[in-house]
């Protein structure tokens, strides 16, 4: 066993190696809790959700921190916001951490409904003030931060004192823009980033703490970094996020705390992020599909299977028939095992395909490869009369590895009819094969012949770059 990881720092695969034997520590970002999530937010969690369950399947003992940032510049622009304008319904006139903490609770739905397992702590950054203190003091008397040259409070990081600033993200300090968290007059330089920042005339009162360096309240990037050393150690094995996050905010996370002496994260993983026909998904143009769309159009397990089937560090693309194409893949799996449910074990193996497609920088796209490989060879047996258990049992280990089994039905609705729809697969599949041939050989009329009997027989068929699919209807 040989686990292999891509680390943005190095731009290189290289071979995992744990800080300490037979553990596995993670830190991940979490939400900043100013509104309710997009499916961004829940790709990344569920990416680290199938990271650590095959972590924890290779036998390490594994800790997961996911952070919550319950105070921040857009929490309390939409407090504010809320106290002028007034919200519709239930929540009027709402105070900053009443917003922050009900968003948090659309967060944590959101991750509960699609099977993400909660993480080992989910701290939040306003229990950590003073953790961020010792922090910023630590820094200061490295001679890597200092107090404003204002009197506004602010405590910033001073960039040109670290002469690895910009490693993570391969960037020279000259090449980068200012710091936009701050006001720039009481900057050294104004790529300088707030540590801390000075409370600021008509901000809540109660959203500012007492400092050494006057009342206020931190900043983004700090939050990380104190937690992170709190839960995880000096050291730790993997830090991760959305590839929106590798700068400024991974990059001043990573310059802060080594500068401080910790030695911080091995591996930095960034997951790709969610395009809507390949475009970026804005508000301003309309195409933003959140979790609760998602939801409402298609079962848990279909919008699971979707939003982890790419490769993790791979754009998602979302088409408005990825759901449909996901459901067809997804109940394949899940008629295949309740047609087979004598032979569910927990402690099953998966298959060599799909260990050796997850330990290769998790290389989801190829697992689940392996995975129907296993459900089609299972399928033939049942249709001609033979055992599936081998197949069954290592199907049941690779859909509980993904996370797919907590989520799928093995008695009635969808599932009732399991043992014939595992059957008709392995016939629908059978017409398919014999149509791609028939189309390799040219030999149109055979092939629509094949279509045309399929269609009549109430079964639509799509085809695609990776073959054709089925359903009904």
């Amino acid at each position: 066993m040989t686990l292999r990881f891509y680390d943005t720092a190095t731009a290189s695969v290289h071979d995992f190696q744990p800080v300490y034997p037979g553990e596995a520590r993670i830190y991940y970002c979490g939400a900043t809790v100013q509104g309710a999530p997009h499916i961004g937010h829940v790709r990344s969690a569920l990416v680290f959700d199938q990271l650590s369950r095959w972590l924890t399947y290779r036998g390490f003992k594994v800790t997961t921190v996911r952070n919550v940032t319950d105070i921040d510049d857009k929490i309390l622009a939409n407090s504010t916001r809320s106290f002028e304008e007034g919200f519709e319904g239930e929540y009027p006139r709402e105070e900053w951490w009443a917003l922050a903490y009900r968003f948090e609770k659309v967060f944590a739905a959101a991750y509960a409904a699609l099977g993400i397992a909660p993480p080992t702590y989910e701290p939040r950054a306003t229990g950590h003030i003073p953790e961020m203190f010792a922090l910023i003091q630590r820094l200061i008397d490295n001679g890597h931060a200092y107090p404003a040259l204002d009197d506004s409070g602010d405590v910033y990081f001073d960039v040109k004192s670290w002469p690895e600033y910009g490693s993570l993200t391969h960037q020279k300090l000259d090449e980068l823009k200012d710091a936009e968290d701050a006001d720039p007059r009481g900057k050294r330089d104004p790529r300088d980033f707030a540590l801390w920042k000075g409370y600021k005339e008509g901000e809540p009162e109660s959203a500012s703490w007492d400092s050494p360096w006057g009342r206020g309240r931190p900043g983004w990037h700090l939050e990380c970094s104190a937690m992170a050393g709190k839960y995880l150690g000096q050291r730790f094995d993997i830090h991760g996020g959305g590839l929106d996050l590798r700068f400024p905010h991974h990059e001043n996370e990573l310059a802060q705390s080594t500068a401080a002496g910790d030695g911080f994260a091995n591996f930095w993983l960034h997951n790709g992020l969610v395009t809507y026909e390949g475009e970026k998904m804005s508000k301003s143009i309309g195409n933003t599909v959140s979790p609760e769309q998602m939801l409402a159009m298609a079962r848990p397990l279909v919008v699971r299977y979707y939003l982890g089937s790419a490769h993790y560090r791979s754009v998602l693309d979302y088409r408005p028939t990825s759901l449909e194409e996901a459901a067809a893949a997804v109940e394949r799996v899940e008629a295949f095992l309740a047609a087979t449910i004598e032979y569910h074990r927990d402690d099953a193996e998966v298959t060599e395909a799909f260990a050796q497609a997850m330990d290769d920088d998790l290389n989801i796209p190829q697992a689940l490869a392996a995975l129907h490989d296993a459900v089609r060879a299972g399928n033939s047996a049942l249709a001609a009369g033979e055992s599936a258990k081998e197949q069954a049992e290592s199907v049941y280990a690779m859909a509980r590895v993904l996370g797919l089994i907590q989520l799928m039905s093995f008695g009635g609705g969808a599932s009732s009819n399991a043992a014939e729809h595992a059957a008709l697969d392995s016939l629908i599949q059978s017409m398919l094969a014999q149509r791609a041939q028939a189309r390799a050989d040219k030999d149109w009329a055979t092939a629509d012949q094949l279509r045309d009997a399929l269609t009549e027989a109430g079964i639509h068929i799509k085809d695609g770059a990776a073959g054709s699919t089925w359903s009904i209807g």
